[in-house]
């Protein structure tokens, strides 16, 4: 009898078939980077201040500047925020004003509580030659800020929830129709998204957008990691990575000549109606067919691929071995992952880490949309230093092992956060530059964290373990823009403070966990609490099924799904 990754070695193990199909799935990657991300360019807030009855009238016949129009009209704003008031104004009627143009408000000095102040009940007027966002459009400011947050924590909370829901559905019914459905129920959602008619439906569409678009995506990685064998598995995670990274860095240049949120939501959802097409040009899961015991049709597969890679395939269905657990079947239990002191503690550590790793990358991308500099140039940068992030990952982990690259990431990130909270705004290249550097950080730890995750589980555990500590993850992007926009409303930069001290507590807390490199995986729970006396013992091939239902955001390390997967033990 042979293994599936004995069958893939014979029609090829990483050909030319394989990799036309890597490279059809790594443009879903890109596109989907900008649904993670790119609420960013939908909501801007430009500057802004109260609509004041009757005041045009008087600017235009007193031929007042917009500065000066601010200056006679508006009350003086708090602290930290703008110069003027964005939410209050003068509870004047200005058409039936006595003062002259030259000094408006007789006898009262501009800013002056003894004038009665109100709300702005006649709406806003948004600074000129701002573009259209949903913030403009729906008035998303002052009290009704929150809103704006609300709309990426919905989308999270639909990661959150689609993708244990599309994980389950994929064993079930296959990767290829879930992820075809995923897609097309994705990209129906993102064209109403730009026809949204009100904030509610608004909300709805992006609701729906995240309970399918990552559970798809992640049906389509499991597709490719199980095309190939085991040993190309990882450089398939860097590489969707990657595309993801690039998506990024596209997508400031969309847009910039796109710069309108509903053009611009309809130019990143219309090209996902292609991958339609993907139902003629990618095949389905052939080790998942076998698993189904349709024999013909995964032979039919096997055979195209070989063909198409060059090869020929001489072994027959029968013979070939679906690698499973042999292990005795434990229910696992969330008791179980506190239960005994070495548990206890990874569990803990782990899920710090998760809600850590999600917090902060997805809060330093919402970050660039309240700087107020060239956002275009930010974000791009910002993309660009995952890159590096992602070979640093690729070359360390088998040569220095897990727990230091794993703990340096979060301490980088933490460090970085709070030395770019408090050098000043005129040294702005060298602010950039530390918070880029957070950036590159937290990428490694997100890299890191589902690795590491899988490997301090025992056997019998370890699929609901790493389901369970990943959900921290999506918590932590429910939490973001709430954290981001609340707090750069009393000091820009408060945000990044708060990124500091968790990024330092969750990298030092990483260095409480065991280093797992050329160990063997733990089987028991028992194994675990010894783990630390473990000596590397000689490697025997064994297969283990691992189902991740749910991760950040973010891609391949950032999301990761179910995908049958070989492991040293």
């Amino acid at each position: 009898m042979v293994t599936f990754d004995d069958v893939l070695v014979e029609v090829g193990s990483f050909g030319p078939y394989q990799k036309k199909i890597f490279f059809l799935i790594y443009l879903t990657s890109a596109m989907f980077s900008y649904l993670y991300v790119g609420f960013v360019f939908l909501a801007v807030t430009p500057d802004h201040w109260c609509r004041s009855p009757g005041v045009t009238g008087l600017r235009d016949k007193c031929n007042w500047s917009l500065e000066q129009e601010k200056n006679y009209t508006l009350p003086v704003g708090r602290a930290g925020s703008s110069s003027y008031s964005q939410c209050e104004r003068y509870d004047i009627d200005w058409n039936s004003s006595t003062g002259s143009c030259k000094n408006p408000l007789p006898f009262v000095h501009n800013g002056s509580r003894d004038l009665p102040l109100t709300t702005c009940q006649d709406g806003w007027v948004f600074k000129n030659g701002s573009f259209p966002s949903i913030v403009t459009e729906f008035e998303l400011v002052c009290a009704d800020a929150w809103k704006v947050d609300l709309t990426q924590a919905c989308l999270n909370l639909g990661f959150m929830l689609g993708t244990i829901l599309m994980g389950y559905i994929a064993d079930i019914f296959g990767r290829k129709p879930c992820f075809l459905f995923a897609s097309f129920v994705t990209s129906v959602s993102g064209l109403l998204l730009a026809f949204s008619p009100s904030y509610t439906w608004f909300v709805i569409f992006r609701t729906l957008q995240g309970l399918f678009s990552r559970g798809g995506w992640l049906c389509a990685y499991v597709l490719i990691t199980e095309l190939v064998v085991s040993e190309y598995r990882r450089i398939a995670g860097i590489l969707n990575q990657l595309s993801f990274s690039f998506g990024i860095m596209l997508l400031p240049a969309v847009a910039y000549f796109l710069p309108a949120w509903r053009n611009l939501q309809l130019a990143i959802t219309i090209p996902t109606f292609l991958f339609l097409t993907y139902y003629w040009l990618i095949p389905e899961s052939p080790r998942w067919i076998l698993s189904q015991k349709k024999d013909a049709e995964a032979m039919k597969i096997l055979q195209q691929m070989a063909k198409r890679n060059g090869n020929a395939l001489s072994m027959k269905a029968k013979t070939i071995t679906i690698e499973e657990n042999s292990e005795k079947m434990t229910r696992p239990s969330i008791v179980d992952l506190v239960r005994t002191p070495q548990m206890r503690k990874q569990t803990l550590i782990l899920m710090v880490n998760w809600f850590t790793s999600a917090l902060v990358y997805q809060g330093l991308v919402m970050r660039l949309g309240t700087l107020g500099g060239n956002i275009y140039l930010d974000f791009f940068i910002s993309g660009a230093v995952e890159i590096p992030a992602s070979i640093i990952v690729l070359l360390v982990i088998e040569r220095i092992g897990r727990r230091l690259p794993f703990a340096a990431g979060g301490l980088l990130s933490g460090a970085s956060c709070l030395i770019a909270a408090f050098i000043p705004e005129s040294v702005f290249w060298l602010k950039t530059a530390a918070a880029c550097l957070g950036r590159l950080g937290i990428t490694v730890s997100l890299e890191m964290v589902c690795f590491v995750n899988t490997e301090l589980y025992p056997t019998f555990l370890r699929n609901f373990a790493v389901s369970v500590c990943a959900a921290l993850s999506d918590i932590g992007g429910i939490a973001a823009p709430f954290i981001v926009y609340r707090l750069a409303a009393i000091w820009v930069d408060m945000p990044l403070v708060v990124f500091g001290v968790i990024g330092l507590i969750s990298g030092g807390l990483v260095l409480l966990l065991p280093e797992t490199k050329g160990l063997t995986l733990p089987d028991t729970i028992e194994d675990v609490e010894n783990i630390r006396r473990w000596k590397t013992c000689v490697l025997k091939t064994s297969y283990q099924h691992i189902v991740l239902h749910s991760s950040t955001g973010a891609h391949n390390a950032k999301d990761t799904a179910s995908a049958k997967i070989v492991l040293n033990s």
